[in-house]
């Protein structure tokens, strides 16, 4: 494989949605209940503005995306983000996600930024061990407040000092 992260832009709607969708129906990784139309690319374009934003792509085909985005708006909050990524279920366990992550600190570390938070699913093990093995911590939960296919979770933060 060879890796090259582009900046996200309007070309790479079409696939980073049918990413996010593959995890909207089939996982609890992604919050939406159900597909989210192409147009909804535009919101993640619009919460990533001013932040390190990628489609992963391997030749011409994403394979994923990664992004982070405001924790909150308010300037007292502007050295902590939040992050998103998603691989392509074809590219999962080739390390992609580990390389995501990697180039995400990089580039975060580069704009200031020196924390990081992950907002992920409590029926989301993998994420969770993932994100625990790539020095994460737990740092906050959020007991029973999502609901999704009839299947109450709890909503895990995790966070990671990068500078």
């Amino acid at each position: 494989m060879n890796l090259v992260f582009n900046p996200m832009s309007e070309d790479h709607g079409p696939e980073i949605m049918e990413i996010f969708n593959h995890y909207i129906e089939n996982t609890f990784a992604a919050y939406p209940e159900t597909p989210l139309p192409a147009p909804a690319f535009a919101m993640f374009l619009q919460m990533t503005k001013g932040y390190p934003a990628f489609a992963i792509m391997d030749g011409s085909r994403t394979v994923g995306f990664c992004f982070l985005r405001a924790y909150n708006p308010m300037p007292a909050f502007r050295a902590t983000a939040e992050i998103t990524s998603f691989i392509h279920p074809e590219f999962t366990g080739r390390g992609i996600g580990k390389t995501a992550l990697s180039k995400i600190e990089e580039s975060a570390r580069e704009a200031g930024i020196s924390r990081i938070l992950a907002s992920i699913s409590s029926l989301n093990d993998g994420s969770i061990r993932f994100h625990r093995a790539h020095g994460f911590s737990e740092c906050g939960r959020f007991h029973s407040v999502g609901v999704k296919r009839g299947k109450v979770f709890d909503v895990v933060w995790m966070e990671k000092q990068i500078l």
